[in-house]
């Protein structure tokens, strides 16, 4: 029997986003339209605006969706390699690939769109903050893990790592472009030196630590 609109809804959805993925990466944020997106997905423009009011809504659930899956490698990575992160010997991190290439223009291309439109910069804003919040919740509860603490606020130290990222994504990726390679991943170099540089280990009078709680008696 047929699915419930209810039952449709999910898949109207993540088909949208499946081919605005596509279309913004091969067209460019501003040139795709929302008939090229249904085209894509296979669907009528009534099921477009059925579910999204236009192509920057359609952007920022995109975003979400990003974002979550993003958070979870990260979160998984954190996990176990949290020590080295913060070592000597930090681990290899891999190189860009097609998939990053993608959403860093797809991302960059929406980011210049919205700094020219106050109002999408404002909705785009509001989902980078809950973003950078969540990144800096995985990253305290990871240093925390290996017994380091942040030397800066948490929250500025996300924004560094951020930076570091997509400043060096973009470096790589240009390296990769004009030459066919890169002689190694940017960010793979800036974030272990970051997280060095604006972490210490956790002191015995720090609050909260058993020496500092014993002082306090």
């Amino acid at each position: 029997m047929p699915k419930s609109p209810t039952k449709r809804r999910p898949l109207t959805v993540a088909a949208l986003l499946d081919a605005a993925q596509e279309v913004f990466a091969e067209k460019g944020f501003g040139a795709s339209s929302v008939p090229d997106i249904c085209a894509r997905a296979g669907l009528t423009k009534g099921a477009f605006y059925s579910n999204f009011p236009d192509k920057e809504t359609l952007f920022l659930a995109l975003f979400d969706r990003h974002n979550a899956a993003t958070l979870e490698r990260v979160r998984v990575v954190l996990a176990e390699s949290a020590g080295q992160m913060v070592g000597s010997d930090p681990p290899r991190l891999p190189e860009p690939h097609v998939e990053r290439r993608r959403w860093f223009l797809i991302s960059m291309e929406f980011t210049l769109h919205a700094i020219r439109h106050p109002e999408v910069a404002a909705a785009l804003a509001q989902h980078e903050t809950r973003s950078r919040a969540a990144l800096a919740d995985l990253l305290a509860d990871a240093l925390a893990a290996v017994d380091r603490v942040p030397t800066i606020e948490v929250s500025d130290l996300v924004r560094l790592v951020v930076a570091a990222c997509e400043g060096g994504d973009a470096q790589t990726l240009t390296e990769i472009a004009a030459t066919g390679s890169a002689r190694e991943s940017v960010r793979a170099r800036l974030v272990p030196l970051l997280l060095r540089e604006y972490t210490r280990p956790v002191a015995r009078t720090d609050p909260g630590s058993l020496d500092s709680q014993g002082d306090s008696l």
